[in-house]
């Protein structure tokens, strides 16, 4: 994707990325974490507002800093840098709620055919996986760089 997206700062495992997000509600730190699973070469990708305290992953803040389309290039940035240093990994993404979840359907959606040349993409259905479909509500999503 050739979107403008955010700076981004991590450290040499590029599993942890760091970004900030600015716009009409002014500079929200954020994060991208790829964490891994129990399952050999899975990651669940987590993304959210940097909490000031604990430094963690706060996934159920709504920002709308009016950067959508920023964020989420700058989100899947941190996916091409993953999966370049992870080159077997396949990451897991679902939202914190339903309508995070549609948001990420969206998103794969709109470019979806650009995702194609680089990533192999999964839809979760309640008790099972198919190649992603347009126009289909999934629970969540794996890809995997081809």
């Amino acid at each position: 994707m050739n979107l403008e997206r955010y700076e981004l700062q991590s450290g040499e495992e590029l599993e942890v990325f760091e970004f900030v997000s600015e716009g009409p509600k002014g500079r929200i730190p954020k994060i991208v974490q790829y964490f891994p699973t129990n399952y050999k070469d899975v990651y669940h990708l987590g993304f959210g507002d940097k909490n000031l305290v604990t430094g963690s992953i706060d996934d159920t803040v709504v920002s709308n800093n009016n950067d959508s389309e920023k964020v989420l290039a700058t989100v899947i940035a941190t996916l091409y840098a993953f999966t370049d240093k992870h080159k077997d990994a396949f990451v897991y993404a679902t939202g914190s709620t339903n309508s995070r979840t549609r948001l990420y359907r969206m998103g794969i959606s709109k470019y979806l055919n650009e995702a194609l040349k680089d990533f192999e993409i999964y839809g979760e259905l309640e008790d099972s996986w198919e190649l992603f479909k347009l126009g289909k509500d999934y629970n969540g999503f794996l890809v995997k760089r081809r």
